[in-house]
């Protein structure tokens, strides 16, 4: 039979490769070899066809009249954009030809790998290009741009990132969204909470911004930007005050409760209310609904982590369902991310045991630090998965730093991204469509197999093409750097330490496409837990050892009180970050990028919706759309989308954010912003 790619016309089996939780299930239809719809399968029981605007629209991004269909090398200035076209050949050999002169000179370690999850792909995202970098010996990155902060916090709480599985959330009475903008990133939990509300659940939504989740709410909750902490405290204070706890499930499954008991009472409503801007009656009411509702269902969001005290936020946070034992409930608990179960044999994969010494390793949220200051100096780049003008914080001191003509700059991707700009080579990049690849979500308990459903667009290559050519083209003879694609997706999959994917093949993945995990024991209440004690870790010791309080503690914000506003850059309706922002019918489907502020704010400042307005501090400024009301409290203003910049840079909001790392793991702390507006 023909591979889906050699197959003219069709519908086809496939599976979305976005940074998204959901991992949707979708069926590609082709039409002379051509993708023209990409629709979700209604076969699956957790996406059931249901997809978003990003991906409906996919068919503008693959057939985008600017995609790239070969090798460039730069002619211009860097960032002007001015590049020729050369062959793959001549582009292997002036990158590894550079490469060589940089190794001899000043060793591996003065170039950087910089990537992230744009394709969430195994192999697209962390297969071949670990195993190259590993084996060159170049400087490390720590990837924590997105959610490591969350993820630490939640596993001293509850041992690791296991929660609830999603389709049980469609039973709970309750359902609170904590700053998570399901409505436009998790929209398959909107639709089981729809389901949950038509057997009579309540929704409630706390945010910093009334967002399309926060309209859709029953209720919704506005709080200040960096005080979720104390919010989530003050309920645990009234839940102990007015005895709503569930004093047989502290006493079974916890440690530290009594601890936590006398520890809350600092935090009562009027403390709590002047920290956060909630009414004291609003979190007396919070409370006692929690305290009253089983089963109750808790949507940790993405955005409260990416705060100086992001990572307590979360540990925090996943104390809750404790106190009211709903973990003993079909539909009660938490999800923060699901990944632990679909966790895969990272050591096969990525063959650490090739990096033969110690290198330096740099956090990829401080790269314009260290593109400007590191000493010795990072001289070569290669940037994929990833548009770090756009993405990482203080991007001033990005560009600045990618600006430098001692820096050798490669990037691979499927446009001329504002990075792509800066660079001396650039390679063209398949999509998700074109390769060969392993999903898992971390989300839904589920895996995924996408067979290539189109040839490479152009002259693109994968990421596990790319590196296997500059292998090659090295002299380096490590076997591992020359394995298939299959080889390495059976490497991953042959992992016993993990019991969940014990039945799962990839003959099978190859007949089903998306396998559903057979969850045998209870990694949960009133199972053994991966924590120290075994069970939920109300007090933890070990995080006492490694510096934090050993009590879930609310601290503010580090970020100066120099300017008045608090900004938060958070994710809109039809990008992904970065990816679609500079796509035509997506950024028409988004119209314009926004500043959202409240209307006390606006006037003292002489604003008017419409208006276009400069934001500030000292590490930039850029130019948005005033929206004034009352979606956000006085003292916040909130941005949505990161907005693809090389037509019109004054718009990129991450010129204003900090590179300071979060509390826990090195996260990203974006959210942490102090600004002010003018009007232009």
């Amino acid at each position: 039979m023909q591979s889906y790619h050699e197959q003219l016309d069709g519908v086809f089996p496939s599976v979305c490769s976005l940074d998204c939780p959901d991992m949707c299930s979708l069926h590609v239809h082709k039409e002379g070899g051509r993708i023209t719809k990409v629709a979700g399968d209604p076969n699956h029981p957790v996406t059931q066809g249901a997809i978003c605007n990003k991906v409906r629209h996919m068919t503008a991004r693959l057939y985008d009249p600017n995609r790239l269909t070969q090798p460039l090398k730069r002619v211009g200035a860097k960032g002007e954009g001015s590049f020729v076209s050369i062959t793959w050949e001549q582009a292997i050999a002036e990158i590894t030809g550079r490469w060589q002169e940089l190794i001899a000179e000043h060793g591996a370690e003065s170039i950087l790998p910089y990537s992230f999850y744009g394709n969430m792909g195994l192999l697209s995202a962390e297969g071949m290009d670990r195993r190259f970098f590993h084996a060159l010996g170049t400087s490390q990155l720590d990837r924590t741009i997105c959610s490591v902060a969350g993820t630490v916090g939640y596993t001293y709480t509850m041992g690791g990132a296991y929660g609830i599985n999603p389709e049980d959330t469609a039973q709970a009475k309750l359902i609170i969204m904590w700053g998570c903008n399901a409505v436009s990133t998790n929209m398959h939990q909107v639709l089981f909470a729809e389901k949950a509300r038509k057997n009579g659940a309540k929704i409630v939504v706390i945010d910093v911004h009334k967002n399309q989740t926060g309209r859709w709410a029953d209720w919704f909750i506005p709080v200040l930007p960096g005080t979720d902490t104390a919010l989530a405290l003050g309920v645990m204070h009234v839940l102990f005050a007015e005895q709503l706890v569930d004093e047989a499930f502290l006493r079974d499954y916890t440690v530290g409760y009594d601890e936590l008991r006398e520890h809350v009472k600092a935090y009562d409503p009027a403390t709590v209310a002047a920290i956060t801007g909630v009414p004291e009656d609003d979190i007396v009411k919070l409370a006692r609904l929690y305290g009253e509702t089983t089963p109750s269902f808790i949507r940790i969001g993405n955005g409260p982590q990416h705060h100086d005290n992001g990572g307590m936020f979360v540990r925090t946070i996943a104390c809750l369902p404790a106190l009211t034992g709903q973990w003993q409930y079909t539909g009660g608990g938490a999800i923060k991310g699901n990944s632990a179960y679909n966790a895969l044999n990272a050591r096969a994969v990525e063959r650490r045991d090739l990096l033969r010494k110690k290198v330096r390793t740099i956090n990829m949220n401080q790269l314009g630090e260290a593109l400007t200051e590191l000493d010795p100096p990072i001289r070569a780049m290669f940037v994929y998965n990833s548009n770090p003008v756009v993405v990482a914080p203080d991007n001033n001191r990005v560009k600045q730093g990618l600006a430098r003509e001692d820096l050798f700059t490669v990037v691979h991707d499927l446009f001329l991204t504002d990075t792509a700009r800066y660079a001396d080579i650039v390679l063209p990049a398949t999509s998700s469509y074109e390769n060969l690849d392993l999903y898992t979500s971390y989300w839904q308990h589920a895996i995924a197999l996408q067979q290539p459903v189109i040839p490479p667009y152009g002259e693109s290559k994968s990421n596990a093409d790319v590196f296997r050519l500059l292998a090659k083209a090295l002299g380096l003879t490590e076997p591992a750097l020359y394995e298939s694609d299959e080889e390495i997706i059976r490497q991953a999959l042959d992992y016993p330490a993990n019991p969940y994917l014990a039945d799962i093949t990839y003959e099978q993945l190859l007949e089903k496409t998306v396998v559903s995990l057979t969850i045998t024991d209870r990694p949960l209440p009133p199972g053994r837990l991966r924590t120290p004690s075994g069970k939920i870790e109300l007090r933890s010791s070990r995080m006492e050892r490694d510096g934090y309080p050993a009590l879930p503690t609310y601290v503010p914000i580090a970020e100066p009180d120099t300017y008045p506003l608090l900004f938060i850059p958070a994710p809109n309706h039809n990008f992904l970050n970065s990816t679609f922002s500079n796509n035509e019918k997506h950024a028409t489907l988004e119209k314009t990028p926004r500043l959202y502020m409240n209307e006390a704010d606006a006037a003292e400042r002489g604003i008017a919706n419409g208006d276009k307005v400069r934001v500030y501090n000292d590490r930039g400024d850029c130019v948005l759309t005033a929206a004034v009301g009352d979606t956000v409290l006085s003292g916040v203003t909130v941005t949505q989308g990161l907005w693809a910049g090389a037509a019109e840079e004054s718009r990129l909001a991450n010129a204003l954010t900090p590179d300071r790392l979060a509390d826990m793991g090195g996260g990203a702390v974006f959210f942490s912003t102090r600004v002010e507006v003018e009007r232009i």
